[in-house]
């Protein structure tokens, strides 16, 4: 899913998302929790401001934002207490 993100530019010319739109919904990345790169991508895995997590991906060569994954922040863990 193509998506839509307004970086900051670090002093070494590092993009990293600040906000992205899923459609018409504007997300603040509120931290960065993880990073990654592959031959022609970087990925960010970002705590968004609705408490969900996301997998952001750049393509670097073509200069384009997709969202790699999601992860609902209302998912619990199983309970274990029957153990």
């Amino acid at each position: 899913m193509a998506i839509r993100v307004e970086c900051y530019c670090g002093y070494r010319g590092e993009q990293e998302p600040r906000v992205f739109w899923l459609g018409e919904r504007r997300l603040e990345a509120l931290e960065i929790l993880d990073r990654w790169l592959a031959p022609d991508y970087r990925y960010f895995k970002v705590k968004a401001g609705d408490g969900n997590t996301y997998i952001l991906r750049h393509d670097q060569v073509g200069d384009e934002w997709t969202l790699g994954a999601f992860t609902s922040a209302k998912i619990s863990a199983p309970d274990r207490s029957w153990k």
